[in-house]
């Protein structure tokens, strides 16, 4: 079943999420929905406060980016409690988006790799070293479970250059081709 995308302004987006219990009823469930939704809004990664839970669960499928960043093939996890544990001191500035934020794309400074411990949708406790692109969508994602966002990670004057296209997301008229749920007024 495809959910609506929270965008911009919905408080949930803001809430630190909690943590999930791998046997939680509906889980599997709320799993596959999340890649549903992710894929028809042709999305890398979605995480689930971004479909209005707020749980430590996010959803990456990369492979569409292989062709640019061969690291991304074949990443596609389910991610249930990931903690960044190790960030590398190198970082770098690439563009990125956000479901929740149609129509903005911004600059973002990242490390170039990541250690993150999780447990994937078996419940089997993973801990992997993930580099480049890959990193940056995990990085992105978990995030979202703290209740950050990328915009607040560019500059000031980059977010009032985006003011405008934050009110319109804020007040349901940005368009994008898949299901949102905007801020109700």
């Amino acid at each position: 079943m495809i959910l609506s995308i929270y965008t911009y302004g919905q408080p949930v987006l803001r809430e630190k999420a909690q943590p999930v219990d791998e046997c939680e009823p509906g889980l599997k469930q709320l799993i596959e929905n999340m890649f549903e939704t992710m894929y028809s809004a042709d999305g890398i990664g979605l995480a689930a406060p971004q479909v209005g839970c707020s749980i430590r669960l996010l959803v990456i499928d990369a492979g569409p980016l292989s062709r640019d960043y061969p690291e991304c093939k074949h990443f596609k996890r389910v991610m249930i409690n990931p903690e960044i544990i190790e960030k590398s001191p190198e970082t770098v500035a690439l563009e990125e988006g956000c479901l929740s934020f149609p129509g903005i794309h911004e600059k973002v400074m990242r490390a170039v790799s990541v250690r993150v411990r999780y447990r994937d949708e078996n419940g089997t406790e993973k801990e992997e070293v993930i580099n480049g692109f890959a990193a940056r969508i995990v990085q992105h994602e978990c995030e979202h479970l703290d209740g950050e966002m990328f915009i607040d990670s560019i500059s000031p004057i980059r977010r009032q250059l985006n003011k405008g296209k934050l009110n319109a997301i804020i007040k349901g008229a940005a368009t994008c081709s898949y299901r949102v749920k905007p801020v109700k007024k």
